[in-house]
């Protein structure tokens, strides 16, 4: 145990001072206040939206796959935060290994943890309806902003893309790209994607442009259609989360 949680302070230690998203800018609105980062015992980073003073919402590769996961952030005196989670739940349409096994997954979990965020973090509205073709969203991240460099993670920062589409027979996935190399890398999974004021998906996903590891297409799991998922597993915790209709 020792060795977990030393490992997961040295990640913290690392993503800090730095950037994340590619392309994109640091931001401390209302996206940065409805977001933390999620720590794994082996080294991986991802990000999260809050959805109740005491749950986040996250993609389900941030918290499989390893012993121990944290919800990391900062205090008002810079220094590094690590909650273990309380309860978790991972949507049951998850596939780990849905890539190779060409199926479809559904890359979403929940975490409930022990004890309130500090007040400066505020519930994301989500919104249910799904953007178009040609609609703008904004990806958000603790993510790299320098490939190969994790010390570029661990600042909140956001990029302005264009929805190519909600994609797939029942509306699961939402792709959306920004001008030349811009977009979620590493670290940003589980982050939020806003359509206006609202999160209508979570990061699950980027690939790679201009020869670089990231930039080009971000997708996310829309959350429209887990919304029957989202609010059963809250209600089960007696949390709610607010939906924009």
């Amino acid at each position: 145990m020792k060795r977990v949680i030393a490992a997961l302070l040295v990640t913290a230690a690392t993503a800090t001072g730095a950037r994340a998203i590619v392309g994109g800018a640091e931001d401390e609105g209302v996206l940065a206040r409805a977001s933390v980062m999620v720590l794994s015992s082996n080294g991986g980073v991802c990000s999260a939206v809050v959805l109740a003073p005491d749950v986040v919402l996250t993609a389900a590769h941030c918290v499989t796959g390893a012993d121990e996961h944290r919800v990391h952030f900062r205090d008002e005196a810079g220094q590094p935060v690590l909650i273990p989670p309380a309860a978790k739940a991972v949507h049951p349409g998850y596939e780990a290994k849905a890539v190779e096994a060409r199926k479809r997954s559904i890359d979403l979990a929940l975490l409930r943890l022990p004890e309130k965020l500090p007040a400066r973090f505020r519930a994301a509205p989500l919104a249910a309806a799904q953007p178009r073709a040609g609609d703008a969203v904004t990806v958000g991240g603790y993510g790299l902003s320098r490939e190969g460099e994790p010390k570029t993670t661990g600042t909140f920062r956001t990029a302005a893309l264009t929805t190519v589409e909600p994609h797939g027979p029942s509306r699961i996935l939402l792709w959306a790209q920004g001008k030349g190399a811009m977009g979620a890398c590493q670290g940003d999974s589980g982050g939020p994607m806003a359509f206006g004021e609202a999160v209508v998906a979570v990061t699950s996903w980027s690939s790679p442009a201009g020869g670089r590891g990231c930039g080009g297409i971000t997708q996310g799991i829309l959350l429209g259609p887990q919304k029957t998922w989202i609010d059963r597993t809250l209600t089960g915790w007696g949390r709610t989360a607010r939906w924009n209709e």
